[in-house]
């Protein structure tokens, strides 16, 4: 904030939430009892746009827990440009304790208590954890019901019912664009020219693994939770791939060497390090240890404040989640646009238009950085907080 030299009432507006809002949602169960559920929104600013986040089904999805997450999505969309502020949302549920119907009726409730603050120009709901596009179906469905056809009230739907081509593979596929300006930028090197390491083979990490193996990148490793595979010449990805598809492990795959998953794992000699799954796996001990020379934060918060620092001390550089990650509400972004044209693009469009956003960003960040002479994690912080307090500002903020 000192270097921006933002006012410290104008900092006060920005850094805390404008509503917090919980509902209590009583709904019948299969069995015939009536149960009640606790759920959950803030939004935190919207002088760019729109309230923009996901919601989460999970038994700590607490007013509190996700405050912190609501104001992280107004610095993500403001550091890829999106005009879209920050909002997070969720209910107080065990969603794999619930029947396809109880889930229903629950979304559908949910929707009727929180009608009021949602909406394509008000708040924009997307899948995060304990949810997925069938539940976005049910939210644009029952508040349609309400207000009328509003495909653009809720992005993350299913491709047949007005959601976005390349929208399941969208963050995946920013991490290939981060990852080729990284390289350029900071390590003066290209992708084909890189090997990876990547924790995590789900909806991101599979994916980044598979667009970074078509650029030419040398994949030497990848876990999940259950185990991992490793091959210093590079590893087969779409065999990889379909052998998982098919029920394989990453243990018993054959073309690579079995590998225990862990913090073991993170220190596997690479150039960039990639955690694509959990928070907080890299932390003081772990950061020691590592034997990469750089770090692109696919997963949220994988680097703990100690960690971070510690990387600091062995100069090695981290592409920060805050835009590394940020292909996935990019493709959101474009979603939305689209239903409210009710118009649908092709994939080259969506993947031109993406590659044109993470790239614009990560120049921006990496200005900031070097005029300022921080990391980029602090660079994209300050890009985001200027965005922001500009546009409260030129909004008329008194």
């Amino acid at each position: 904030m000192d270097i921006l030299e933002i006012h410290p009432k104008l900092q006060h507006a920005i850094l805390n939430p404008d509503r917090r809002l919980s509902v209590e949602l009583r709904v019948q169960m299969d069995s015939g009892e009536v149960k009640t559920f606790t759920a959950n929104r803030v939004q935190h600013n919207n002088s760019r746009g729109p309230f923009k986040g996901g919601i989460i089904y999970h038994p700590d999805a607490t007013l509190d827990s996700t405050e912190s997450l609501a104001s992280l999505n107004t610095w993500k969309a403001a550091v890829v440009d999106v005009p879209f502020g920050g909002s997070k949302g969720g209910v107080v549920v065990d969603p794999t304790e619930l029947s396809a119907r109880e889930l229903e009726k629950l979304t559908r409730k949910m929707v009727q208590g929180m009608k009021e603050v949602l909406g394509p120009w008000t708040d924009i709901p997307a899948p995060d954890i304990g949810t997925d596009e069938r539940v976005m179906a049910w939210i644009f469905d029952e508040f349609s019901k309400h207000r009328g056809f509003s495909p653009a009230v809720v992005t993350g739907k299913p491709l047949h019912l007005h959601g976005s081509r390349g929208r399941d593979i969208a963050t995946g596929h920013g991490v290939l664009f981060a990852a080729r300006e990284f390289l350029k930028e900071s390590l003066y090197t290209k992708i084909k020219d890189t090997s990876f390491a990547i924790q995590g083979f789900g909806k991101v990490g599979a994916v980044a693994a598979k667009f970074l193996h078509q650029a030419g990148g040398r994949i030497v490793a990848i876990a999940d939770n259950k185990g991992a595979t490793i091959n210093e010449k590079g590893l087969d990805i779409p065999r990889l791939i379909s052998h998982t598809l098919r029920g394989g492990s990453l243990m018993d795959y054959e073309g690579g060497g079995p590998l225990m998953t862990g913090p073991n794992f993170l220190t596997v000699p690479c150039d960039v390090l990639i955690p694509a799954a959990i928070s907080g796996v890299i932390n003081a001990k772990v950061a020691q240890r590592l034997q990469c020379k750089a770090i692109i934060e696919a997963a949220n918060h994988p680097i703990t404040m100690e960690g971070d620092m510690v990387l600091r001390e062995k100069d090695i550089l981290v592409c920060p989640d805050i835009y590394a990650n940020g292909g996935g509400l990019v493709v959101s972004f474009f979603e939305w646009v689209q239903n409210l044209q009710n118009f649908q693009w092709d994939e080259e469009e969506v993947t031109r238009k993406l590659d044109r956003y993470m790239t614009d960003a990560f120049h921006q960040i990496n200005k900031i950085a070097k005029v300022h002479k921080v990391p980029l994690r602090t660079a994209a912080f300050l890009l985001a907080v200027q965005r922001v307090a500009d546009a409260e500002k030129h909004r008329g903020f008194d």
